[in-house]
């Protein structure tokens, strides 16, 4: 009987909550294709982009920066970090008057690898009196309008941050397997409604493609407010919406053009950052792994294998969850029956997550272009 309630309904009460309740985050209504006006005067921009051996696909993601339709003032910074792979010099190739090529420094202690290329991008962008400052990253596209479109919406009630989350690459089995459950678990951890609401505390924000006003950046003490943390973009999300409203919203404007073409790229993408996101806890993450078992395996479980009662709400709650699901595998354009297979894409992402943990206690954590960011000695997560 305790089994049975445990099992069985506990999960069918959290899956009502998350359907009925918690800002409808599922239903991913906050979109950039909800018109905004063009602003009175458009603001200088500049846009940094941090790289580190991007050679495969800097000329094309610089190359939609330098294509933008922009009609203000704009700027390209790339920082060079590093790269042994020719990315600098690739880039350079383009000669467009838009662009600067800046060789980045060797890191300074206490900073992780991207917010550091960051943050010397800043630094440079500070020259050109820009308003604004785009952080995009090496491996997105972007559509011809979509500078113009993030700053209308970012004047349109006097925004500090407007982020996308970047339409990713979902072409492989392993990208329909693991990749739509991405997006859906990030907006179930950070609703967009929340985030997009100025009385709620929560923050998070896409970093491949965020655009922050400068003035608000700089009262937050810079990109070095955030310099230690793993997960960058909602550690300056947080800093910001202190500042001011902030929005986040799914995109087909800007592209992700890395590919993920076996489950082990997706793995490694995910782990990385995985135990920061829970501080570098193993109370966190323990309640973190039985929760995942309790409210995604759990349904499985008592659906096939309970009986009477218990057995209907496991049923109840595995339909309620596949439901969920279906928006955002509309979004990828995908069979309504990945749904089906929620359960199992949630086991292999706590099994990623265990996997995040142990990397970091082997002094493996966070690796990043071959280079270790993570402490999990001194913290660094949100």
């Amino acid at each position: 009987m305790i089994a049975g309630i445990l099992f069985g309904f506990v999960p069918l009460v959290v899956w009502l909550y998350l359907l009925l309740f918690h800002k409808g985050f599922w239903l991913l209504r906050e979109r950039d294709t909800i018109a905004v006006r063009d602003p009175d005067r458009w603001p200088a921009v500049v846009a940094v982009v941090p790289a580190r051996n991007e050679a495969d696909v800097i000329q094309r993601s610089i190359g939609s920066l330098i294509a933008q339709d922009y009609p203000g003032e704009f700027h390209i910074v790339l920082v060079d970090d590093q790269s042994d792979d020719g990315t600098g010099d690739l880039a350079r190739a383009l000669n467009s008057p838009r662009l600067t090529v800046l060789s980045g420094a060797p890191r300074s202690g206490g900073w992780t690898d991207k917010l550091w290329a960051m943050s010397q991008g800043s630094d440079h962008a500070r020259a050109k009196t820009a308003e604004f400052l785009w952080f995009t990253d090496a491996d997105i596209t972007h559509s011809p309008e979509n500078l113009s479109r993030l700053v209308a919406r970012a004047q349109e009630g006097d925004k500090v941050l407007v982020s996308l989350m970047a339409r990713l690459s979902c072409k492989t089995t392993a990208e329909h397997f693991l990749i739509p459950a991405f997006v859906f678990f990030f907006d179930m951890l950070f609703p967009f409604g929340a985030v997009n609401d100025p009385q709620s505390k929560v923050a998070a924000a896409a970093g491949g493609c965020m655009l922050a006003r400068r003035t608000a950046l700089e009262q937050a003490g810079g990109i070095a407010a955030i310099r230690h943390n793993i997960i960058d973009d909602c550690a300056l999300a947080q800093v910001m919406k202190r500042q001011g409203p902030i929005w986040l919203g799914l995109t087909d404007r800007a592209l992700s053009i890395r590919p993920y073409e076996h489950l082990v790229d997706i793995r490694q993408m995910v782990s990385r950052s995985a135990y920061a996101q829970l501080g570098y806890s193993p109370l966190l993450l323990t309640g973190t792994l039985l929760g995942l078992v309790l409210v995604y395996i759990a349904p499985v479980m008592t659906a096939l294998f309970a009986w009477g009662i218990s057995q209907l709400a496991g049923w109840l709650g595995w339909l309620i969850m596949a439901v969920m699901f279906q928006p955002i595998l509309r979004f990828y354009r995908l069979s309504p029956l990945w749904g089906a297979a929620l359960p199992l894409i949630g086991a292999f992402y706590a099994a990623f997550t265990l996997e995040s943990a142990m990397q970091c206690w082997l002094g493996r954590g966070g690796m990043w272009k071959g280079r270790v960011q993570a402490d999990a000695g001194k913290g660094g997560g949100l």
